[in-house]
């Protein structure tokens, strides 16, 4: 029988081991200038829910919600770029693989919405400890298409949208 907590603290177990990379990796982001027309940073995690991984890729942003690409001759950074590579994000063992998908039907809006907030919070909690203050631009979160986005220097989960007012 699987639980809530259960879930969560698996996820909580495997994200950790992963902690270092992902600081690392941004430590690089807080030492990068961004081009000039670079109004926002964009997290988004790509999460596969039948694999249990989650990928993240920073999307350099315009405040039309326009993707910034990086032109010749123009100084900064611009573009994208992944700064986790698919992790394992809850490990199911083969032989509970049927008990857990009846689990996760069950409670599977709670699951998903729990697993964004968790996924989210150890990002915010990379990005404060790779010194993402420092970085002038507005920040946010989010899973991809999901609608909602973590700004993290606030620390406030908001609709998607608000990022572009």
């Amino acid at each position: 029988m699987f639980t809530v907590a259960e879930y969560l603290a698996s996820i909580q177990a495997n994200l950790a081991p992963h902690t270092e990379k992902l600081i690392n990796q941004l430590k690089t982001l807080t030492a990068s200038t961004f081009a000039a027309d670079v109004e926002l940073l964009d997290f988004a995690a790509f999460i596969e829910p039948l694999s249990h991984e989650v990928s993240i890729t920073l999307f350099s942003m315009d405040q039309d919600a326009n993707e910034v690409f990086e032109e010749e001759g123009t100084p900064g950074f611009a573009g994208s770029k992944s700064v986790l590579d698919e992790i394992v994000y809850m490990d199911v063992p083969d032989d509970r693989s049927e008990a857990f998908d009846v689990f996760y039907e069950e409670q599977e809006e709670t699951l998903f919405e729990e697993e964004q907030r968790m996924i989210g919070e150890w990002f915010r909690s990379c990005f404060e400890q790779a010194g993402g203050a420092t970085i002038e631009l507005p920040c946010y979160f989010g899973v991809h298409d999901e609608g909602q986005t973590l700004d993290l220097k606030r620390n406030v989960w908001m609709d998607e949208e608000e990022k572009w007012d």
